[in-house]
């Protein structure tokens, strides 16, 4: 019975990648203060891109309906009272549009670190951890809200409203919380340089929802309670 042998495939070298050309999307090789090389990869499947906006799709059209319920709530209730809103809500929508600020920074300079723009020297994560601790300290801040409505007897089924202010708020803090898992998730890729450009920019794209989602319901609360 007769072999047939295949010729390995030849290598044209005029399609070979130029000298110095990592051929990783542009965001190019970088080297760390310690003298190792290391890559960090530009490549994400398709889906990973996609599924941002799925969730950012899924959320909204959550929170359209409790919008919906509340005002419909609100127009057919006669048992509806109305509250002031804990001022520390106030405080807490600046920390976290300043959080927004500091991510984006982080992004701009993770991404030019990454392309060799940016001092090696400088450590690329930091302002991904001050964007963490400000995420934290919205959401306890959050949690300080919550203590001071219940000091003055404001509970989940004290009121309709109570009850609105109760699930809105606690749903986006469950939501920042996802977020706050993504800013783990790309300081801990960055740190072993294998962080990938789509991961950082879904990250920073969810959180700059929840920035936008968080005024939208100050707005609402302040209308309606």
């Amino acid at each position: 019975m007769a072999t047939t042998v295949h010729e390995p495939p030849r290598i044209d070298p005029e399609r070979l990648p130029e000298k110095g050309h990592t051929g990783n999307g542009g965001w190019g090789n970088f080297v760390p203060t310690d003298g190792d090389l290391r890559v960090a990869l530009d490549y994400s499947p398709p889906p990973s891109s996609t599924a941002i906006w799925v969730v950012l799709f899924a959320v909204t059209m959550m929170f359209a309906a409790f919008t919906s319920a509340l005002v419909v709530r609100k127009g057919s209730s006669q048992d509806w009272q109305s509250f002031t809103l804990p001022p520390i809500l106030y405080l807490n929508t600046l920390i976290l549009l300043l959080s927004s600020v500091t991510l984006e920074v982080a992004r701009r300079r993770v991404t030019s670190f990454m392309r060799g723009i940016e001092s090696h020297a400088e450590n690329p994560a930091r302002w991904l951890y001050i964007t963490l601790f400000l995420g934290l300290l919205f959401v306890a801040g959050q949690y300080v809200a919550w203590t001071r409505l219940r000091a003055q007897g404001l509970y989940l089924a004290t009121n309709p409203s109570s009850s609105f202010f109760y699930v809105l708020t606690v749903t986006h803090v469950v939501h920042v919380l996802g977020g706050l898992g993504g800013l783990l998730y790309v300081i801990r890729k960055l740190s072993r340089s294998s962080l990938r450009k789509n991961a950082l920019v879904a990250t920073a794209r969810y959180w700059h929802f929840m920035g936008g989602l968080w005024v939208y319901l100050m707005v609402l609360l302040w209308f309606t309670l």
